[in-house]
Parts: structure tokens; sequence; C-alpha cells
């Protein structure tokens, strides 16, 4: 197996999003701003009160996606990579994030985050599980490049089976 891709396109991206006020910078799990994205770096320690203060700017409550949305989401992550002829390797959509390994090809990866979430609110209104007019969405996500196959296999491992017991859809 190849260590390295000899491209300058990666193979794919580990792209995830998260719902709207469901981790802050300041809270305790750590975070990552942009002084702080960089391989290998330190996460954002724990603040108490950087995280109170960024609670309390929240134009609603947080966001935890029920069954329907889940669903929906799914949907959508399908629909746009079928449509824009993108590899679609894993995804899992929790409660408070959604997590994608794509091969996007020369798409920017912002350009394909920005696109999943779009796609993801758009489906949920038309299955008439989000009504609101902001987005569900905290802003930004990660895009995480993989450049070769063990990379991307180690990422789809993560998505597949590191993120906890698969959820029931106990609100349908």
């Amino acid at each position: 197996m190849p260590i390295w891709n000899d491209t300058d396109i990666p193979l794919a991206y580990l792209i995830s999003f998260r719902s709207y006020g469901t981790w802050f910078h300041g809270d305790a799990r750590g975070s990552i701003d942009r002084f702080h994205n960089r391989y290998m770096s330190p996460y954002i320690p724990a603040d108490p009160a950087w995280k109170e203060r960024n609670e309390q700017r929240m134009k609603s409550v947080p966001l935890s996606l029920n069954a329907a949305q889940r669903k929906a989401i799914e949907t959508a992550i399908r629909d746009t990579c079928l449509r824009r002829d993108w590899g679609l390797y894993a995804f899992n959509i929790r409660t408070n994030h959604v997590h994608t390994v794509v091969a996007i090809g020369t798409t920017k990866p912002g350009i394909a985050l920005n696109a999943l979430k779009a796609n993801a609110t758009r489906q949920m209104r038309e299955d008439g599980c989000w009504w609101l007019s902001r987005s569900p969405w905290a802003d930004k996500g990660s895009k995480r490049r993989l450049w070769n196959e063990r990379s991307v296999d180690r990422a789809i491992a993560y998505v597949l089976y590191g993120q906890g017991d698969e959820l029931p859809d106990l609100d349908e």
C-alpha cells in the first residue's frame, strides 16, 4: 500500500459539521479555532467563562437531531454525492454532528462542506422537520484531507465504528 498519494488531490476528505449550539470554544471537550488548526496542534483548553459568553450569544436553543431529521440528512448526503458524482465512502449522522468520508475530486472542500449542509437543510425543510429560517448548523466545519488509502480506511472505520452505539428511532 502506498504511503503517500503522488498527486496534489487528496483521495478523500473527512467532512464533519455540528448542529447549532452543541459545542463551543471553552468547552471542556476542547475545540479548534483558526490559531489551533494545524496538524498535531493541541485543542483549546477548557475556559468556562468563554463557554458561558458563547452560550449567552445563542439565538436559539441547541439543536439535537431527531430521527426524522437524521433520515432527511441521510437522503440529502446520498443525493448530493450522487448528483455531484462524488464517491461516498461512509457517513454517520449523530444527534449533534454529521461525519462523511467523501471523494470530491478537484472540488474545493469548503464548497463540498457547504453543499452538504445546505442540501441537508433543504431536505429537512422539504420533509417538514425543519421550519426555522436560520440554519440548523454551527458555522464552519472540519475538512480533513485523506492523502492515502490507509487514512481513508481509518477515517471510514472512525465514522462507522467510532461514534458509539447505533441510534434508535425512539422519536418516530
